[in-house]
């Protein structure tokens, strides 16, 4: 007598329920947050510049995940006690090497390397490194809807030993794309679905400034760095308008009559785009300018200059 396959309630509520992404809108955040962190981290790592942004969140087969991965891959698995359930984590040939010359110092000028060898110790180790890394930024990634503790367990370069749930169990799937040197690579990040079970009503509701989220630490650079760039600013006294016939009848020798006069305003300019009105004067035998009137909003002027 043959034996019904039973198939688990939370497998079957789920599938019931439609577990689409578009149903879950926190978790492209999420991801996209440990994108952000990810990269924060590796730019303190390399000597080269690394972006990482999110290239894919949807549902996937666990098997199918393993099989498209098979000789081309390491895999950390990743346990939480607080969902009682096994992660896979998994860096791609490609990003492995990417780091590898990253890490180590290239600038992009050696050809790419294209083996089908398998993982040196080194870039085992290596990558065990970049798995501790990534587990922490994930963990970051989830404070805001779920506090969890990721316990590295092993790497596998086989995917049939990275085994975290039946192969047909379907699992959210998270693709990272590494990009350095000209090189690419793809990390992924493979959650099966009953461990977001006790999550979903946290899932569906945006938390109140997550959609537009930003690293802190990262804005406070790049607002650092731009406020130290150097800027072209003119001084315009007056402005008119002559016909192309007299600007080529110009010669050297000529005077232009203006209107303006020393108490004239003058407008400081920045990529023509006016700033401040001010009132011309003179100190130490020079001519100088004091700021008597902004144009534009205070906030407005950085996105003015540099929308140009």
């Amino acid at each position: 007598m043959m034996q019904a396959h039973h198939t688990p309630i939370t497998d079957s509520l789920l599938d019931a329920a439609g577990t689409s992404i578009e149903r879950l809108p926190m978790l492209p955040i999420i991801f996209d947050r440990a994108a952000r962190v990810f990269a924060d981290t590796m730019r303190q790592r390399a000597a080269s510049p690394v972006y990482v942004s999110v290239s894919y969140v949807g549902n996937e087969r666990i098997g199918d995940v393993l099989d498209a991965n098979e000789a081309n891959a390491l895999a950390a698995v990743v346990y939480t006690p607080e969902w009682d359930t096994r992660l896979l984590i998994g860096f791609d040939r490609d990003f492995i090497f990417s780091m590898m010359e990253v890490m180590f110092g290239a600038d992009g000028t050696e050809p790419p390397v294209d083996d089908e060898r398998a993982f040196s110790n080194i870039e085992t180790r290596v990558s065990r490194s970049l798995f501790a890394d990534a587990i922490k930024c994930l963990e970051d990634a989830f404070k805001s809807i779920s506090d969890i503790t990721l316990k590295f367990e092993r790497i596998e370069s086989r995917m049939d030993f990275a085994v975290i749930g039946r192969r047909n169990n379907t699992a959210v799937v998270g693709r990272l794309l590494l990009q350095a040197i000209g090189r690419g690579g793809e990390m992924f990040v493979v959650i099966p679905h009953n461990a977001l079970t006790p999550l979903r009503q946290n899932l569906t509701q945006v938390v109140s400034g997550e959609g537009n989220n930003r690293d802190k630490k990262w804005t406070q650079q790049f607002q650092a760095e731009i406020q130290r760039t150097n800027v072209k600013l003119d001084a315009v006294l007056e402005e008119r308008s002559i016909s192309l016939d007299e600007l080529s009848d110009l010669k050297v020798g000529d005077v232009l009559q203006l209107q303006a006069t020393p108490r004239s305003k003058v407008t400081l300019r920045c990529n023509n785009q006016s700033l401040f009105a001010c009132t011309m004067g003179q100190a130490d035998g020079s001519y100088c300018l004091k700021v008597e009137d902004s144009i534009h909003q205070k906030e407005d002027i950085l996105d003015d200059i540099l929308s140009r």
